[in-house]
Parts: structure tokens; C-alpha cells; sequence
């Protein structure tokens, strides 16, 4: 059996085995022989907005679905709560982002798992509170800490965490950035590690957490069809395009720091394209797939600034909190391209921004056309452009195959068509998690699979160093646009799938 079919099996075997992790579109389950020992959650940032509007809610529907272990919860923030009034926190979170998943009477089970202790009263308030939330569980029980705040505070978490020895028994979860550069990666890395062994850190993306970027892994090595064409051989281009129609919001001082780039591409953008380009894993296990990411991540040229356009909205430098000669990206686009067998030669486009004409959240594979075609030249074949796989990474979780197809009637003229398929037209959809809520449950599991590593997150500051030493300098966009005009040069001969000259099906 090829190595395809050896990672289907495995997926299948998951309720024989201790991999806690369903397969792609499967209802999501405990493996029969798995115990997942009770938790103490430790929220840092429990009265932010992730903390809001993700986060708790997550929690929630993870405790009252069963799937999560048994929970206590321990807030801490900078806010001064006792635990009634982060308990009604919590339950206004639950009413306003809960989507109706989780029902009043769940609700109250919930919050009755909450305490919560200000960061103002120090370490040794936190470890009484996590020690008091322990003796409520059985003897197993660890640690999960969940690290909701800026990236300059997270040091400054660590330190609480050594001094209320709080790192035994314990998983980390680390939000991004992570690092600004290739210096700054090295020595958070360095400095993380003082305190928690690689084994116990995740740094979340939450668009691997989504159901349609695990599909792309199914896809692949699921169907014979796909993956003997899935190369520089038969693939002429990929897309990977996350327009966002938010603007900054109350993002701004973190924005400027950080830019498009840095907020969107590291974190989020290559890591989809390390799905799309992996090499077959030997098994569907968090160690194996970790390390065909990385084996992507090695092979990624540098990004030369020659290849980047960087756009800034029109208004930006009227943003409160932002410099007047600011040259921060709020837009950036990229090609890119893997120095390996499989995809030498194929160029990788990439493209996000803010206060853009639309919010998707695309992964486009365009296929070589036919080397000859013995159509007459207006049949229009070749017109609309290749045959393209389109993956739409948002919550719709959906998929289209575009291909050319003879129009009914005397003649032969081509038309475009499609197949698609949507997550919401099957029985299984209720079982959807949530990005957030899918990677806090492989936390409790302690599956890394959807998690970045420090080799790959430092490989990938490393080929962005041209990039980060020598920018290009920003060029103007008007808000509600797809960005600047030198995105299509960037493209050229092809041409961006964004904005479709269709709109997807809806489903009947």
C-alpha cells in the first residue's frame, strides 16, 4: 500500500489508538482508549477580546460537547474582577459570541468552573488559586496556560509562571507574532525554553485549527486522482489570498509595530502554504507532519523585495496612534517559491491586507493548460483563464473544481464549469469545531500537528531577512479596492483569482 493509503488508515484507526485527533470532516470523538487527564486552565488575558469573543466561548462548548477533559478555569488579567463579576463576564461573552451552541443551562455549569485572581496581586495569589482549582479535580491533573496577551508581555507571563511553579504538569499556549525578525525568534525561543521544555510549547495559527485547511491534508492523500498530479508537472501556479475588509480598530499601536507582513504572512500565510506543499507524511502523528512542514520551510527561497508589493490605505496616516511618516504595510503581496523536486519552478502568490473590496480567505490551485489544443480559435477555450481547485478557508468551509465543458447546443463552445462542495451540505455539520476551539482540545491532547515548531518558525524569519533588511517602499491603495495597481505586474502573465467573476453556489 502507497503512503497515501497508509495515512488514510491511520486516520481511520484513530479510535484504537491514542491520536485524539478526528479525521477531516469526521464527528469528532474521543478515542475509545484515550484518557485525556481533568485540566486546570490558566487564561491570561481573561478579560481581553480574544479572551471574549474566542476563547471562553471555545471553552465552553468544548465542556459541555465532552470532549474536553473535566475543567477548571483560573482567570487573571490586569482588570480588577473577583470571581462573581468574571463570572457574569463570562456569561455575557457566552450570550453575545456563543452563536447559540451552548445552552443557558450549560452555561451556568460553566461559570460555576471559573475563579479568577488580578495580576495585581501576584504570583503566589495564582498558584493558591490553580492549587484550590487541582484539589477539585482527580490526582492526573495538569496544567494548560493560555497566553491571550500582547507579545511583549508574554516574557513577563513566564516569569509569573517560574515564580508560582506553575511549570510542572503544564502545556503552553503562545499567541503570534512570534518574534519580529529572525534575532528576536532566536532569543524568544532561547528564552521560552528556559522554562518549558519544546515538548510543552504550542504557538497557535488558528487558520490551521479550521476544518477546510484539514482538508486540504485529505484531499491530498485521501484521492488517488489529485495526488499524482499534485506537482511543478501539472500545477502552473498557487494563490493563497486573504483580503480582510476590517480596518485597524483599536489594533493600532500593535499594527504599527508589526505591519501586514509580519501580523499576517509568517503567522498565518506560509504556514497554509506549507499544507498545500508538504511532502506524503509517513504517518497522520503531530512529529511526522511537524517535520514535512519544516523540510517546506527549508526549502523556501528567500523573499527578495523585488517581489513583494507593499501598499499602505488611503487614511491610514490619519489613524489615531499612528506616525504621520509611517511606513508600515497595511497591504502586502508576494511571490514566492519551494527549491524542491516536487515544486521547483512553481510560483507561490501571496496577498493580504486590510479595508480591501472583500473578506476571503481563498487557497487557489491552478493547473497547467492542455500542451495543444485542437479546438477552433473561437470556441473559447483557454478564455477564462486555467482549470482551477479553489479551497475557501472560511467558516462556509467549501471547495470548487473549475474546468472548461462544451456548451449545449450546434457547435463547440466552451463554457466554464464547476464542482463544488461545502461543509454545510453535509449531516456532519453541527460537528464543525471552531479554529480556537479544535486546537485548545489538541492542547489538552498534547497533539502538536497543527502547531508551529521553534526550527520552523525561525527558518521562516530567516528567508524573510531580504525582505525585513530592504523593503520596498509602500504604495498607496484606496480603501474598499483589491490594493495597489502593481499587484497585477507581480502576477503577470497571470492573473489574481480575487475578486471571482462567479459567486459561489449557495446550497439548496
Amino acid at each position: 500500500m502507497g503512503t497515501a493509503g497508509a495515512i488514510i488508515d491511520r486516520m481511520l484507526e484513530t479510535e484504537e489508538e491514542n491520536i485524539a485527533y478526528p479525521a477531516p470532516g469526521a464527528r469528532p470523538r474521543r478515542p475509545s482508549r484515550e484518557h485525556v487527564a481533568p485540566h486546570v486552565v490558566t487564561l491570561f488575558g481573561a478579560t481581553g477580546d480574544l479572551s471574549r469573543r474566542k476563547l471562553l466561548p471555545g471553552l465552553a462548548r468544548l465542556s459541555a460537547s465532552k470532549l474536553a477533559p473535566e475543567l477548571r478555569i483560573v482567570g487573571t488579567s490586569l482588570d480588577v474582577y473577583d470571581d462573581d463579576s468574571f463570572r457574569e463576564f463570562a456569561r455575557a461573552a457566552l450570550r453575545e459570541f456563543g452563536s447559540g451552541k451552548v445552552a443557558d443551562d450549560q452555561i451556568e455549569l460553566f461559570v460555576e468552573k471559573l475563579r479568577f485572581v488580578p495580576q495585581s496581586e501576584g504570583p503566589e495569589a495564582l498558584a493558591r488559586a490553580v492549587a484550590n482549582a487541582e484539589a477539585e479535580l482527580a490526582d492526573d491533573v495538569r496544567r494548560l496556560h493560555y497566553l491571550s496577551v500582547p507579545p511583549q508581555a508574554a516574557l513577563a507571563v513566564l516569569e509569573t509562571l517560574r515564580a508560582a511553579d506553575l511549570v510542572d504538569r503544564a502545556r503552553v499556549i503562545m499567541e503570534k507574532p512570534f518574534g519580529h525578525d529572525l534575532e528576536s525568534a532566536v532569543s524568544l525561543n532561547a528564552t521560552v525554553h528556559e522554562t518549558f521544555k519544546e515538548s510543552q510549547i504550542f504557538r497557535i495559527d488558528h487558520f490551521l485549527g479550521k476544518e477546510p485547511a484539514l482538508n486540504i491534508l485529505a484531499f491530498r492523500f485521501a484521492n488517488g486522482l489529485f495526488e499524482p498530479i499534485w506537482n511543478r508537472n501539472f500545477i502552473d501556479h498557487v494563490q493563497i489570498d486573504v483580503p480582510e475588509t476590517l480596518g485597524l480598530e483599536d489594533r493600532v499601536e500593535f499594527y504599527e509595530s508589526t505591519g501586514a507582513f509580519r501580523d499576517m504572512v509568517v503567522t498565518h500565510l506560509l504556514q497554509v502554504l506549507a499544507f498545500i506543499a508538504i511532502e506524503p507524511p509517513t504517518a497522520l502523528e503531530p512529529q511526522a507532519i511537524s517535520e514535512e512542514k519544516n523540510k517546506v520551510f527549508r526549502s523556501l527561497l528567500p523573499i527578495l523585495p523585488r517581489h513583494v508589493v507593499r501598499g499602505q490605505f488611503d487614511g491610514y496616516l490619519r489613524e489615531h496612534g499612528v506616525s504621520p511618516h509611517s511606513d508600515t504595510e497595511t497591504f502586502i503581496a508576494l511571490r514566492c517559491q519551494i527549491d524542491n523536486w516536487r515544486w521547483a519552478g512553481v510560483p507561490f502568490y501571496l496577498r493580504t491586507g486590510k479595508r480591501m473590496a472583500e473578506g476571503q480567505r481563498i487557497v487557489s490551485i491552478a493547473f497547467r493548460e492542455a500542451p495543444k489544443s485542437m479546438f477552433p480559435t473561437n470556441s473559447g477555450i483557454g478564455t477564462k483563464g486555467p482549470d482551477h481547485l479553489t479551497f475557501d478557508l472560511a467558516d462556509a468551509a467549501r471547495l470548487s473544481l473549475s474546468f472548461y465543458g462544451k456548451r449545449p447546443g450546434p457547435g463547440m463552445r466552451m463554457d466554464k464549469l464547476s464542482m463544488q462542495f461545502a461543509t454545510s451540505e453535509t449531516e456532519e455539520v453541527t460537528d464543525v469545531l471552531e479554529a480556537y476551539e479544535r486546537l485548545i482540545l489538541d492542547s489538552f491532547r498534547g497533539d502538536h500537528t497543527l502547531f508551529t515548531t521553534a526550527e520552523g518558525i525561525e527558518s521562516l524569519w530567516e528567508r524573510s531577512i531580504p525582505l525585513l533588511e530592504d523593503p520596498p517602499p509602500v504604495k498607496p491603495y484606496a480603501p474598499g479596492s483589491w490594493g495597489p495597481n502593481a499587484i497585477h505586474q507581480l502576477i503577470a502573465p497571470n492573473a489574481w483569482r480575487l475578486p471571482f467573476e462567479r459567486a459561489w453556489r449557495e446550497s439548496r
